[in-house]
């Protein structure tokens, strides 16, 4: 349970609000490079932290982030035209390159010097492992961008997608770190069925549906350490990673070997659009091995319309199949994320956490709510976030792994739990 102005100071992040200032430290997954994907390609809109925003790829090949607003008469950039180095308003013909200069005023006498005092907001961007990522803090305090795994390896070595979440940030990544909802919400009832189960990750998570929780404070956010019982005194861990402000990494599911370091790696960022609107980023790689030419996703995907809106959605809800929540799977709803989704979702856009109830297998949540919260009070204090400044430390894994009783599992996870090799 959080007090009605604690909820109030996690969730609101418009520019100007606390935790808006703190997220504003960080370098954003804006767009996809596929959004803006040749030099002087058509400008798109893009809304970040309740800011309306337009993106272009200017004749250089540079990605500009501006203001949606001419500042001459506030007309919407986005009806731009994208030529020779900069956005030009189609309303007085007012021109602008990526760093928000006006390079032209053709509406002013040729001996005027009034565009050199005009300006709009323009924010850094950066375009990396197909995704452009945004800095909207201050400029003196650029950090470098962080460095996941999945965004410093080949194109065919790694995935990035994003679909429209309409919730709060804080809401979806706390459904991001909780664990415990995978024996209920993911459940399979064929596989519960079958006397034999296909993968280690299914026998044990069959066997133990009570997962004891163990978080280990990171530089960087926290692991969370969900362990189950196994054979000859070893336990089953699944450990994931939450790296601030919003990212989470999940375990990769056991097959048939006792860890995970030849499988493949998956998170998610859950980037504010606003109050009440989330960009929710899948990202996926194999450091081992190309994806197959046939799925580059990394088994991530989701029917999206146009706007990545998921075709799937509360209008509809989520296509809900009562028949198939009797014999097949726990919800009746098809695909992982689109679980996960609806129950978020379902909370409304702004859950009311003064109204909840925390047991012991939310302590994640919990942890995630006070470290946000420390972060963005300190920063109000002028105590820069140390994360912020440091790219390295994102280089990190999820794990999973069986471990004998008495091994600590951040311990005997060690080597499982950072990248290696990347180019």
């Amino acid at each position: 349970m959080l007090s009605e102005r604690d909820n109030e100071f996690l969730t609101r992040i418009g520019p100007g609000t606390p935790m808006g200032e703190l997220l504003r430290r960080f370098w954003i997954p804006g767009l996809l490079e596929e959004e803006v994907p040749t030099p002087d390609c058509p400008p798109v809109r893009l809304r970040l932290l309740g800011e309306d925003l337009v993106a272009y790829r200017d004749t250089n090949d540079r990605v500009g982030i501006l203001d949606n607003y001419c500042p001459h008469r506030r007309a919407s950039l986005f009806f731009g035209r994208n030529e020779e180095c900069g956005l030009r308003c189609v309303y007085h013909g007012w021109k602008y390159d990526v760093e928000g200069n006006c390079v032209d005023m053709p509406s002013e006498p040729a001996e005027s010097n009034f565009k050199d005092k005009v300006k709009v907001k323009a924010y850094a961007a950066v375009i990396r492992g197909g995704v452009v990522w945004v800095y909207m803090g201050p400029q003196e305090l650029r950090p470098t961008p962080p460095e996941f795994e999945w965004s410093l390896l080949p194109a065919n070595q790694r995935s990035a997608t994003k679909r429209l979440e309409e919730c709060n940030w804080a809401q979806a990544v706390e459904g991001g770190i909780d664990s415990s909802h995978i024996s209920f919400l993911h459940r399979n009832l064929k596989d519960l069925r079958e006397e034999s189960p296909k993968t280690l990750h299914q026998k044990y998570a069959g066997q133990d549906r009570s997962p004891a929780f163990t978080l280990k404070d990171t530089d960087y956010g926290f692991l969370v350490g969900a362990r189950r019982s196994a054979e000859n005194d070893h336990h089953y861990w699944r450990i994931s990673q939450f790296l601030v402000p919003f990212y989470t990494m999940i375990p990769p599911v056991l097959i048939k070997d006792t860890d995970s370091r030849s499988s493949g790696y998956g998170g998610h960022a859950w980037v504010p659009i606003d109050d009440e609107n989330t960009w929710t980023w899948n990202f996926g790689c194999n450091p081992h091995q190309p994806y197959p030419e046939k799925s580059q996703s990394g088994g991530l995907e989701e029917q999206l319309d146009t706007k990545y809106r998921p075709i799937r959605n509360k209008d509809n809800d989520y296509e809900l199949d009562r028949e198939m929540q009797r014999i097949t799977n726990y919800t009746g709803i098809v695909g992982i994320n689109t679980q996960d989704r609806a129950v978020q979702e379902s909370m409304g856009t702004m859950v009311d956490r003064t109204s909840e109830h925390l047991g012991t297998t939310d302590a994640a949540v919990i942890a995630f709510r006070k470290r946000l919260i420390s972060l963005a009070m300190s920063l109000q204090e002028g105590v820069e976030p140390v994360a912020a400044a440091n790219g390295d430390w994102y280089r990190v894994r999820s794990a999973s792994a069986i471990l004998k009783n008495n091994v600590a599992f951040d311990e005997g996870a060690a080597k499982l739990l950072v990248a290696h090799n990347l180019k």
